[in-house]
């Protein structure tokens, strides 16, 4: 469990897609095997502490015939941001892809300041 310091704590959540390969015949529609999109996000503002971040899918578009393999995940977490990455493999076909996101972590106070 991550406990705060203070009773300043921040929420941040979005929503986006991540990419859409089957309008432009990009890899994660036409290609097979290991593929990767990562997309990077911004905090509207920043945390004092590294956040915890959730990601999920909000809509995912695929081929129903091939096997449907999917992965999703945030990493390279910072307090201004982090990269959602979505993996498939094999021969999974996907058309589009849009991605939820929330950050849970503490702010600053407004009497804090980093003199050095």
């Amino acid at each position: 469990m991550k406990r705060l310091r203070n009773h300043l704590i921040g929420v941040d959540q979005g929503d986006l897609i991540l990419f859409s390969d089957f309008e432009n015949g990009g890899p994660m529609w036409t290609g097979s095997g290991p593929r990767v999109s990562r997309t990077s996000v911004t905090f509207s503002e920043s945390f004092r502490t590294v956040p915890n971040v959730q990601v999920g899918l909000s809509m995912w578009d695929l081929d129903g015939a091939s096997n449907v393999r999917t992965d999703i995940s945030a990493e390279d977490i910072t307090t201004t941001g982090f990269e959602i990455v979505f993996r498939t493999w094999g021969d999974s076909r996907v058309a589009r892809v849009r991605a939820n996101w929330m950050a849970i972590g503490e702010l600053r106070d407004s009497d804090e300041w980093d003199l050095y």
